[in-house]
């Protein structure tokens, strides 16, 4: 047979073959969530650094600390360095703390010697990609959850396997529908959650604009984009628990009434002082604190203020300094700081961008009635970050630590701070 011959016999019997024992393309190699899901290892880093805690910005963060005001008897020192540290979440068991970023990266804090420092920091499941991994949270029976920009996973024992490059994680709302994709944006994305008294899983979610136009609103209220919704652990039963927030960053409920408190950010633009910043309760799910129709308080938006508002729109609890962007709240439940603080509310004030004269950068306190409202307006308690308008730092989130004592982020100068009482 010639070779004219004997190549087409040869594709003939190619073509003969069943499809199965074809060429077929490359499966896709699997992605490091599927991986890790699976229980296999990724075989990366194996060996992954430490953020160093001392040097010259150490020294240079404890000297700057000593412009810090609070109450007598009270003290802040540095706890770690902590690279763009945003909201905060202390394992049940008081082991490590995770510190989420509006990066790409969660960070995790330890204090082996339990002597009131972080002696270790280290990327938090280095091995699985992260996109703008600010809330953190856990359950009481231990389970991480982190709220990304459009995603939300859950991280088994976190707390005690976090030692390991590879940490296995289950998918509670997939890559691109906590939202839908066409309402990503690079603004409002930093998410903060929850887990609730009912043990439904809580998150804020701010919507992308200054005041959102006519024919997104309707959908945003739908979806609870400017809202916080709750669903069931596993992230069945998608509700919108409230609406009529702008955007909506730090919530805590109040163990002695379950009421869930959240800070709102209000509209930009509309001048130095106003309109101001909330402080919010929401007692049930369905209320609505009616944004966009008032930017904040009683104060009517410009794009909305020709349109009837909610007849059923809720006004906040206490009206906070305009523009000082109000983050982080926990209410306090220990027993270190003196009786006055106990059950009150300990909040942030990042500090303003959109002010002449820059308001805020510092830790607010809110005590409370007997009913569960508040006794009046907020008071700083911390402060000293705003020097003139020029920031030494800009406080974001505020956790508790098992002692009693309060740990305060601060992503302009990447670093937790400590605050305990002594009474000296």
């Amino acid at each position: 047979m010639n070779l004219r011959l004997k190549t087409m016999a040869a594709c003939l019997s190619l073509a003969a073959l069943p499809a199965a024992a074809q060429q077929q393309p490359a499966a896709p190699a699997p992605s490091a969530l599927e991986t890790l899901g699976a229980m296999h290892p990724t075989g990366s880093a194996a060996e992954w650094p430490e953020v160093p805690q001392t040097g010259a910005k150490a020294d240079k963060v404890k000297e700057n600390l000593k412009k810090i005001k609070l109450p007598a008897g009270f003290h802040i020192s540095l706890y770690a360095l902590v690279p763009d540290a945003r909201h905060i979440t202390v394992g049940p068991q008081g082991v490590a703390t995770f510190v989420g970023t509006r990066k790409s990266k969660v960070w995790v804090v330890t204090d082996r010697a339990r002597g009131g420092t972080g002696d270790e920091v280290k990327e938090f499941a280095p091995t699985l990609p992260k996109k703008i991994p600010n809330g953190p949270c856990f359950s009481k029976d231990g389970f991480l959850y982190i709220a990304e920009q459009n995603r939300v996973l859950e991280y088994p024992a976190a707390e005690f396997f976090y030692e390991s490059p590879d940490v296995v994680a289950s998918v509670v709302v997939p890559e691109g529908e906590l939202i839908p994709k066409s309402e990503e944006s690079y603004n409002h994305t930093a998410r903060v959650c929850r887990i609730g008294p009912d043990n439904k899983l809580y998150i804020q979610l701010g919507q992308p604009y200054n005041v959102p136009t006519k024919e997104k609103n309707e959908m945003y209220r739908k979806l609870g984009i400017g809202g916080i919704i709750r669903m069931d652990r596993d992230g069945k039963n998608r509700e919108v628990y409230a609406i009529g927030l702008r955007n909506p960053v730090g919530m805590d409920f109040n163990p002695k009434d379950k009421s869930l408190w959240t800070n709102d950010n209000q509209v930009d633009g509309m001048g130095d002082d106003q309109p101001p910043g909330e402080l919010n309760r929401i007692d049930s799910k369905g209320q609505d604190f009616g944004f966009p129709w008032y930017g904040g308080g009683k104060v009517r938006t410009n794009e909305f203020k020709n349109d009837t508002p909610p007849a059923n729109a809720i006004f906040p609890e206490v009206e906070q300094v305009a523009h000082a962007a109000d983050l982080g709240l926990i209410f306090y439940t220990g027993t270190m700081f003196p009786q006055k603080y106990r059950g009150a509310i300990f909040s942030t004030q990042h500090g303003s961008w959109n002010r002449t004269v820059p308001m805020g950068a510092r830790l607010m306190v809110t005590f409370l009635k007997d009913d569960g409202h508040v006794a009046g307006k907020s008071e700083p308690f911390a402060e000293g970050w705003n020097e003139n308008g020029y920031y030494l730092g800009r406080p974001v989130d505020v956790a508790q630590l098992a002692d009693g004592s309060l740990l305060v982020s601060d992503d302009l100068v990447g670093a937790l701070y400590r605050i305990w009482y002594d009474g000296k």
